[in-house]
């Protein structure tokens, strides 16, 4: 699904996105159990067990960096890490489905989009209400953009620059179920811009509740 928009590298094999041993074309498991227990609670319907990542991000926040390994599940697998890129730096991992993709056509859609639905203190989707995680002095909080850089296993990538918020909700005393929205224009073939509004739930992976195979 990424192909079409990446641009190819260089002659030498890049680098790509690594850590706790996530890469492209390794897989992971998650904990079955666990997802049997979270059937009913969640947006997503389901969950696969296993895994296979075919594409790899990351966005570099100045001293904080986000990996995202993209798999065949229509799904990544987001790592945070914080003062540095080894493993001991790792603060958060969550596992992603997306929801939805809406094409955002217009300029004024757009603008409206960043201006008055992203940053709001609440935000309701399929009946479900999600309260925003990021804090801000006013009522809004102005998205927070990330630009990331995606390879594929080619060697292949496209940057991407996202205006971003994120939302949880409760579903048990101590289990959240994250809303991620993220406002994305990419630069296409003609020079203009393509836009996308995406929403994504996710929940919080345990190093108990995964196992990667490199």
């Amino acid at each position: 699904m990424f192909k079409s928009f990446f641009k190819k590298g260089s002659e030498k094999k890049p680098v790509t996105p690594s850590i706790l041993g996530l890469r492209i074309g390794c897989s992971f498991e998650l904990d079955a159990l666990m997802l049997k227990m979270l059937e009913g609670k969640l947006v997503i319907e389901s969950s696969a067990v296993a895994h296979v990542i075919v594409a790899a991000g990351i966005v570099d926040l100045d001293g904080s960096w986000v990996y995202r390994f993209y798999t065949d599940d229509d799904a990544f697998l987001q790592v945070v890490a914080q003062g540095g890129q080894k493993d001991e730096h790792v603060v958060d991992v969550k596992l992603f489905h997306y929801f939805d993709t809406q094409d955002v056509s217009t300029e004024a859609a757009w603008d409206q989009l960043l201006a008055q639905q992203l940053g709001c203190q609440q935000y309701t989707m399929e009946g479900y209400e999600y309260r925003r995680v990021w804090e801000s002095v006013t009522d809004y909080h102005q998205p927070v953009h990330m630009r990331e850089k995606t390879y594929d296993d080619t060697g292949e990538y496209s940057v991407t620059d996202q205006f971003t918020m994120l939302y949880e909700r409760y579903f048990s005393e101590d289990k959240t179920e994250s809303l991620f929205l993220s406002a994305e224009e990419k630069e296409n073939a003609h020079g203009g811009l393509d836009r996308c509004f995406v929403r994504s739930t996710g929940i919080t992976l345990s190093s108990s509740q995964i196992v990667i195979h490199g």
